[in-house]
This record gives structure tokens, C-alpha cells and sequence, in this order.
């Protein structure tokens, strides 16, 4: 859940009035959100950098107010209380419309040189907006809020905001070089070709996380005005000459991206909650985009959208008897202005623009449920019965869990992701050949893949203690995660035991006798008749030449035990032989 910073003292102020810790608390609860902490930013610089760099540090209080994921409307100081302000009956939830200009609309073409990099934008300026330090800092804020969140840290969306009186239309949204690309970009003195930027980002906390998005593309994003003007270089950074100040009167907002539904809800979001400080409360300047085909669409959308819901359906979804007045009424509490029509047990809901999270009707109910207040709905018993039972997968696991401790063997829990060096490389393996699940963003390179076996975390544990007396006997049931083209989401799991035995000899016939003691506990007989188990000599890159052979259980293939080459032993920083068994266990279902 992100998590949103504002002044108590400036809250208290726009909410009209004081409350304590405690009933803010409660008053946080009761609108669905969680006042995590209540801290100042010298408590927090102390906590994190000490008390000699906190000194000067402001001590005005803060509220860290955890926000749900999708109430992008709940960013920012100004979201929430209005939000807040509406579920408490103070005012009434604004209207917010688009206005045409009284003179020639800005517009925002789009050339085709973009389709293979941020195909989509959208723009809108808010005119005659009034800033003071406050609310500009919470513009800025609620820019960083949304890259981190719907954004997707500007992969998909990218935010612009531009001072529009340093500026001269119409704009025009390319892609070109990077060496063809030379601007004065924000908060420096001198201009810098794209290629040089992205080397000086490199070594920047903030902006070199964003830099993998277009760095290796030909072709860079970048916005002109008509005077050849940078306004920015999206994602990464906006031209300084249209740096905005508390100053500034009009802004060009320019949202650009790979996702066209994205871009439109950044936007309203936005323009929507900032346009309370414009001259003409709530209405938003719109703005023109030609795409490349020529056609052309004026943004913001602003649209708003009517949902029908029956009250007797909200009433058993929730758990209470309420009127469908009363619904309504909780509804429109919840920014959801609704009224009752038709035979009275239907209810009409209007969606605004700022509320892009009601998708269905199970999000109008769970709004109903907040307003109505959960520690208000009566418990009650199920009206059906039933008896829990542990999945046979998962019962399975746990007596052979039981059985392989008592055989001797310590249990370990590895991580499900890993390098792809750990299940490839190291292994003797092509990454290509495990059809492996990749990350594609990994934070660290100890986290590219989800794990394609059980080995490298077990061999990997060993290796961190190795000080401990031998022999070390590990072993680990768990999940493995292998891409399956015919599964909805592209990828299967499957899970394997792993049993790794490490001492000054191989012990291949500790780990034969294992798997023999498995088979018996799982009533599988020696030989292929009865549908019993044999192994077979087979080959591997991983095991040593002559020492590997291939279980078959049941007809099929379950896993493969032998002694490991010294080359992997090597690899994973181990120095004396090592034996190890890996088998499906799901075939004995």
C-alpha cells in the first residue's frame, strides 16, 4: 500500500477542524485507510542518517497515512480531504468538467518515429492555477506517487508538467537519436546531448532507475514546442526552460507511455485534484492530440459513467438490511453520487472521473460496506457447513517431511527466485534450455528467474556452512516453476523433493538408500511391473560422468539422483564430493 506524507497542522487546516491522534485514527478507519505513523521529518532523517544530520531538520508533525494500492484519488493532501470532507456530509463531491479555450488549443502531435517506443500521449493545461509552497510541493509529490504506483516507476506512464507561458504551440511529440537530442535538462546550467545524460543519471540516486526503460532503443521519446523548445525526454527527465515554480500561472501537463488507459487516468487524476486552485474551481483546459494517423482526440477525458445495482444484492454481498435511500446514501458518502430509481430496489450510481478503480460491481459493494463501517455489520454464522481438509499435495509433503528428518536429513527453505547463472550455468546449462520463468525487472541479479530445481539453493546453503561438522545431509520439498504455454498464466508449478548429501566421499548409496526409503513409505514396489520404480544409467552435464542415472516411477520419468561433477561443486564454492537425489513427487497423488 503506498504510503502518503501530510503536514497535520496543514490537514487540520483544510479538513476545518482539529482532531486528536486517536479520533483521526478513527476517522481514518472508518473511511477505509490506516494512519500508519506519526513522525516529523527530523525523527526520520535521525532515524536514518543520525542525530548530527537532523539538526535543522523541520519538527512539524507528520501524518503517514497507508493508502489503498488503487485509490489513486487519495495521493495527495488534496484528494483526501476532499475525500474525507464528502464522507463526512461536509460538501458535496465537485463536478469536474473540460473547458474549451477562448483562444486556439494547444496541441500535442504525436509523430509515427514513436510507435516502437511510448506510442501514447495525452495532455491538458490547468489555467490561472494560484501555488504556494505547500501546494506545489504537493503537485510534485503526487507526480512521484503516481510514477511509483499506476506508473509502474514510468514504465508505463511518464509524467510532464510544464510552465506553458515559456512556451509556444503547437507541440510535438517524436523519437530521434540520442545524439541528435541536446537540451539544458532540469536543474542544471548547461545543455547536454541525450547520450550524455543518460551516463551523468547513471550515478543519480533517483533518476538512474529509470534509465533501463529507453537506454538501449535507437531512437530516444523527446517534445518540442514550435520554436524547437525541449519541453522533456520522457521518462527520464523535463527541459529546464519550462521549469515550474510557485510562480507559475498556467501548466502544460503531458502524460506519455505504452499504456493508452494508463495515461488517461493519470491525467485525470492530476488535473482533477490540482484544478481546485485554478481561477474557475474544477474545470480543466482541454488540449488536443493528433496521432500519427491523423486522426485527432481532446483530453481530458473527465468521463463520467452510471452503474446499476440492485440494493438487495449490496444487502447479501455485505451482510446488513438497509434501505436502498439508506444505500444510496452510503454510496454518495463514498464519492459515488447514487439515487434510487426504477422499482425502488435499484440503485444508479454516477462514477467520476477520480474514482478509476470502481471496474465492477463488487467495487461499489466493498464502498458500501466501508461507509456502512465493518465493526458495524453483525456477525453472524455461516448458513452452510463444511469440514477443512489440507490439500492431498500439501498432506503428502508434510509426512515426507517427517520421514526424511527422521532418515537423518536437516530440512532447509530456499528462495524460489535465483540467478539465472545458479539453475544454468552453474549447472552446465543453456538458460534457454530450463524454460525458466524470467523476472523483467529483476532488483538484483541473485533474483532473475523463478528456480527451474531445487539444487542450486540447497547446494548454495551447504556452501554457507560449510564450517559446520560433515557429513552435512539437506534436503528441501518445495516448488519449482517451469513456463507451459497451455496454462492461462504461461507458467506451472511442480513440486519436487531434493536430497543432498556432502561429506569427504560421494555417498551415492546413502542417497540410493534414501530414495528406496521414499518409494517404500509412498507403497511404490521395486521393478516396472506393478507400477513400481527403477532407475536407469543416464547422463547429465551436472553429474559426474557414469555416476548419474534417471528415475522412473509409475511409467514415467520422475527425477534423476547421481554424484555431481567437480566443476558444479566448484562453482557453488564447495570443495568435497557431493551427492544428490531430485524427483517429482506430485505422480504419487
Amino acid at each position: 500500500m503506498p504510503t502518503v506524507s501530510v503536514k497535520r497542522d496543514l490537514l487540520f487546516q483544510a479538513l476545518g477542524r482539529t482532531y486528536t491522534d486517536e479520533e483521526f485514527d478513527e476517522l481514518c478507519f472508518e473511511f477505509g485507510l490506516e494512519l500508519d505513523e506519526i513522525t516529523s521529518e527530523k525523527e526520520i532523517i535521525s532515524k536514518e542518517q543520525g542525530n548530527e544530520k537532523a539538526e535543522g531538520a523541520s519538527d512539524v508533525i507528520l501524518y503517514k497515512i497507508d493508502v489503498p494500492a488503487n485509490r489513486y484519488d487519495l495521493l495527495c493532501l488534496e484528494g483526501l480531504v476532499r475525500g474525507l470532507q464528502v464522507f463526512k456530509e461536509r460538501i458535496k463531491a465537485p463536478v469536474y468538467k473540460r473547458v474549451m479555450p477562448n483562444g486556439e488549443i494547444q496541441k500535442l502531435i504525436i509523430t509515427e518515429e514513436t510507435a516502437k517506443i511510448r506510442p501514447y500521449a495525452v495532455a491538458a493545461v490547468l489555467r490561472n492555477i494560484k501555488f504556494t509552497k505547500d501546494r506545489y510541493d504537493s503537485f510534485i509529490e503526487l507526480q512521484e506517487k503516481l510514477h511509483q504506483n499506476i506508473c509502474r516507476k514510468r514504465a508505463l506512464v511518464a509524467i510532464g508538467t510544464h510552465d506553458l507561458d515559456t512556451l509556444s504551440g503547437p507541440f510535438t511529440y517524436t523519437a530521434k537519436r540520442p545524439s541528435d537530442i541536446k537540451f539544458k535538462p532540469l536543474n542544471k546550467t548547461k545543455e547536454y546531448t541525450a547520450c550524455e545524460l543518460m551516463n551523468i543519471y547513471k550515478t543519480d540516486n533517483h533518476l538512474k532507475h529509470y534509465l533501463h526503460i529507453i537506454e538501449n532503443k535507437p531512437l530516444y521519446p523527446v517534445i518540442y514546442d514550435s520554436n524547437g523548445v525541449v519541453l522533456s525526454m520522457p521518462p527520464i527527465i523535463n527541459g529546464n526552460h519550462t521549469k515550474i515554480t510557485v510562480n507559475t500561472r498556467n501548466v502544460f501537463i503531458e502524460c506519455t507511455g505504452t499504456d493508452f488507459t494508463k495515461a488517461k487516468i493519470v491525467l485525470d487524476i492530476i488535473v482533477t485534484m490540482f484544478s481546485e486552485y485554478c481561477e474557475n474551481q474544477f474545470t480543466v483546459e482541454a488540449a488536443e492530440v493528433v496521432f500519427p494517423n491523423g486522426k485527432s482526440s481532446t483530453f481530458p477525458e473527465l468521463a463520467y459513467r452510471k452503474e446499476m445495482v440492485r440494493a438487495d444484492l449490496i444487502n447479501k454481498k455485505v451482510g446488513i438490511r438497509e434501505t436502498p435511500e439508506n444505500i444510496a446514501k452510503l454510496l454518495t458518502r463514498m464519492y459515488l453520487k447514487s439515487e434510487v430509481i426504477g422499482d425502488g430496489n435499484q440503485i444508479e450510481i454516477e462514477i467520476p472521473p477520480t474514482r478509476a478503480d470502481v471496474i465492477h460491481a463488487c467495487d461499489i459493494v466493498e464502498d458500501a460496506a466501508i461507509a456502512y463501517g465493518y465493526n458495524n455489520i453483525q456477525m453472524a454464522l455461516p448458513k452452510t457447513y463444511t469440514i477443512a481438509n489440507q490439500f492431498p499435495l500439501n498432506k503428502l509433503t508434510e509426512l515426507l517431511r517427517y520421514d526424511m528428518a527422521a532418515a537423518g536429513f536437516t530440512e532447509a527453505l530456499t528462495f524460489a527466485l535465483c540467478s539465472q547463472e545458479d539453475i544454468a550455468d552453474k549447472l552446465g546449462l543453456d538458460i534457454s534450455a530450463t524454460n525458466a520463468v524470467h523476472i523483467s525487472n529483476p532488483k538484483t541479479a541473485e533474483f532473475q528467474v523463478a528456480r527451474t530445481t531445487l539444487l542450486p539453493g540447497l547446494l548454495k546453503t551447504i556452501a554457507a556452512n560449510r564450517k559446520m561438522p560433515l557429513p552435512l545431509k539437506l534436503f528441501e520439498i518445495s516448488d519449482i516453476v517451469i513456463k507451459d504455454s497451455s496454462r492461462d498464466v504461461g507458467a506451472r508449478n511442480y513440486r519436487h523433493l531434493c536430497a543432498v548429501y556432502y561429506n569427504k566421499n560421494p555417498g551415492f548409496e546413502i542417497i540410493h538408500g534414501l530414495l528406496d526409503r521414499i518409494m517404500q513409505l509412498l507403497d511404490v514396489p521395486p521393478g516396472e511391473k506393478k507400477r513400481g520404480y527403477v532407475i536407469k544409467a543416464s547422463e547429465g552435464p551436472a553429474f559426474f560422468p557414469g555416476r548419474c542415472a534417471e528415475v522412473f516411477a509409475r511409467g514415467q520419468s520422475i527425477g534423476k539422483l547421481g554424484v555431481l561433477h567437480p566443476d558444479v561443486i566448484t562453482k557453488f564454492e564447495l570443495n568435497m564430493p557431493c551427492s544428490t537425489l531430485e524427483i517429482n513427487i506430485e505422480p504419487f497423488l
